[in-house]
């Protein structure tokens, strides 16, 4: 199984009037630059089987211009799940949902980079899970510790077949 975590693209810091968090939507700097992000990670990612998200607008923004970019035309499901503080293990079972394929769940940090460490059976994930941020994870099948094949942080060298790092 490969999965995907993808952080949310950078959000404005104002909340508009009258509205909670989950309201902020993405920059506009980054509804202009997350395509060229996920661009060259078109070929790496190929076209996934599922695409999840978070509800929160600006998960919702970067999964639709991710899912634009790879040619995606499936259903954006959205969960509470992906929500910013979700527990990594309620993963486990919407994955165990779609077993064999290619899943890209879109979230939040801290809770992106919590699964990334929990699917790959570490401690805490060693590298930045900086706005945009997308890690691919091999995963055996039925779970446990999956391998880390690729690391594409904004702005900074697209990583892969990256080495277990202790």
């Amino acid at each position: 199984m490969r999965v995907f975590l993808v952080r949310h693209g950078d959000a404005d810091a104002d909340i508009p009037d009258g509205l909670d968090d989950e309201a902020r939507a993405l920059t506009a700097r980054a509804r202009t630059t997350l395509p060229a992000h996920f661009d060259p990670l078109v070929p790496l990612v190929g076209l996934p089987d599922v695409m999840v998200m978070s509800p929160l607008v600006r998960a919702v923004q970067t999964a639709t211009i991710l899912a634009r970019a790879l040619g995606y035309d499936g259903p954006l499901r959205a969960s509470r799940l992906l929500f910013p503080d979700g527990p990594v293990g309620v993963l486990e079972n919407l994955l165990g949902e779609h077993e064999g394929k290619s899943v890209v769940l879109v979230g939040h940090q801290p809770s992106m980079g919590a699964a990334a460490a929990h699917f790959l059976g570490m401690a805490s994930f060693p590298r930045p899970v900086t706005p945009g941020t997308v890690i691919g994870i091999d995963r055996p099948p039925g779970g446990g510790a999956g391998t880390l094949f690729l690391y594409a942080a904004p702005g900074q060298p697209i990583v892969q077949h990256l080495e277990r790092e202790p």
